[in-house]
């Protein structure tokens, strides 16, 4: 996936069990998170971090979405436990995380296994890619969108 390129759109179920597109945020910046497990501690840090800093990234005209392998009901209890105000997405068959290539070879425990490499990727209101954030560090990442945000809405204005 290259930068300023359109994303495809892609349709997930969400934590409420509902259907979601990308195209259903058409118009508004998108923020959208990719993480390896609901309720494990970097997850966890990386989610209240997007939720304490909600009220900005909704004032600066950005969605927030969140997008694990877990089920439905795994992000749901997930929300709920540390009262998330934004959408989590269950990507159970890994489709979009192929599709963003956020799947990587990682060492769990000695294993070599596949999962997702933390990564978030800011998409603008025409569906463009406008910036990739690689191999994220939970703590803070959610203030470093924020400002990216900022800056590329001034620039933009």
């Amino acid at each position: 996936m290259e930068l300023n390129e359109k994303v495809a759109d892609f349709t997930l179920q969400t934590d409420e069990d509902k259907t979601a597109r990308l195209s259903d945020y058409a118009g508004k910046s998108v923020v959208l998170f990719f993480y390896p497990r609901a309720d494990t501690p970097g997850c966890t840090i990386e989610a209240c971090g997007f939720r304490d800093t909600f009220a900005k990234l909704q004032a600066a005209g950005a969605v927030v979405l969140g997008i694990s392998r877990d089920t439905p009901q795994a992000q749901a209890k997930f929300r709920a436990k540390f009262s998330l105000p934004y959408t989590l997405l269950a990507d159970v068959d890994e489709k979009v995380c192929n599709q963003f290539g956020v799947l990587k070879e990682k060492n769990m425990y000695g294993k070599k296994v596949m999962g997702i490499e933390r990564t978030t990727f800011l998409i603008g209101p025409d569906q463009t890619l406008l910036h990739i954030f690689p191999k994220v560090t939970p703590a803070g990442h959610a203030e470093e969108v924020l400002a990216l945000l900022e800056e590329w809405q001034k620039a933009h204005k």
